[in-house]
């Protein structure tokens, strides 16, 4: 058996036989609001409580260090990766930068020849070599080059001259995937790898919620593969929040998370929600001859508990 930490979550720990395996992927798929964030809160606050070292590579900008802060995990010892989040949107609200583009500004006055009343070489000088220059201009894979260099400069005008967003209209944007969401993951991915293969971590988190399953799907297989090879050497366990599995055969554990209920006191406050799940693969779980003659119960693999808001309780 592969040795295992505990989430802090007495049902999901019971469930599991201990916790979360150690030195090897986990998968926590689900809908929105189904508890997966809250698992992987509850799971690094302990590790960092303990004196851990954890990294979260967040693709939508979704976590939130209050909550963090408040679901136990000291900050001091969380590596939190921003991606897709630039020098300029890192900054405080109102400290965008602002540059304009070059088709904005006055174009300087051309440099002519000699003719031209400038600076220039001589005209016959100037005409050497302009058939071989007109014909490697012609080329395909010249055009194809200047096509690519020209539809790269107009994105960039995009960025750049694009009004700044409001903070809530940035974080919806980036859930929904409106802004580049593959350059994202790309980034993310590589970020990842290089976590895993520096090592000292005792936890990384990649939070791929708010992208969507054809991005999602996008990821090769050798990257998971890659990934569950360094995270057995260094005894690295990674924790993979996604609304669809995409691991596959490289996850060790799969848990399958339902969307969450309400919980209501009085029938007018909301008090909290209840979550559940159930394991949907596990690759090294305990085999056994044995077999039994009566089917095993129908919630025998799902675990339930409940959380709570703080101005719930007794008063």
């Amino acid at each position: 058996m592969r040795p295992v930490a505990p989430t802090g979550i007495a049902a999901l720990d019971e469930l599991l036989e201990g916790g979360l395996p150690i030195g090897a992927i986990t998968e926590m798929a689900g809908p929105e609001c189904s508890g997966r964030s809250s698992v992987a809160l509850t799971f690094v606050s302990r590790l960092t409580g303990a004196g851990n070292i954890c990294a979260w590579v967040d693709l939508s900008d979704a976590l939130s260090p209050e909550s963090a802060a408040a679901a136990g995990v000291e900050l001091s010892r969380l590596l939190w990766v921003r991606c897709g989040v630039g020098a300029e949107r890192a900054k405080p609200a109102g400290a965008y930068k602002f540059e304009l583009s070059e088709k904005y500004l006055i174009t300087p006055p051309a440099i002519h020849g000699l003719h031209g009343g400038g600076c220039g070489r001589h005209p016959r000088d100037e005409v050497r070599g302009l058939p071989e220059a007109v014909s490697g201009l012609l080329r395909p894979e010249a055009i194809a080059t200047r096509r690519e260099e020209l539809q790269q400069r107009v994105r960039a005008e995009r960025e750049v001259t694009a009004p700044p967003p409001s903070p809530r209209a940035r974080q919806a944007s980036m859930r929904m995937c409106s802004s580049r969401p593959w350059a994202r993951i790309e980034q993310a991915l590589r970020v990842t790898d290089l976590l895993l293969q520096a090592g000292g971590f005792s936890a990384i988190v990649l939070d791929m919620a708010g992208i969507a399953a054809e991005y999602v799907a996008r990821v090769p297989m050798a990257t998971w593969f890659r990934y569950r090879v360094a995270a057995e050497r260094n005894q690295t366990s990674v924790l993979l929040l996604t609304q669809y599995a995409c691991a596959k055969s490289s996850g060790e554990l799969l848990l399958r998370f339902r969307a969450g209920q309400g919980r209501r006191d009085e029938c007018t406050v909301f008090a909290g929600m209840e979550h559940s799940l159930e394991i949907e693969r596990r690759r090294f779980a305990v085999e056994t001859n044995v077999v039994p003659l009566r089917k095993p119960l129908q919630g025998v693999g799902v675990a339930r508990w409940k959380s709570e808001t703080t101005w719930a309780g007794a008063r």
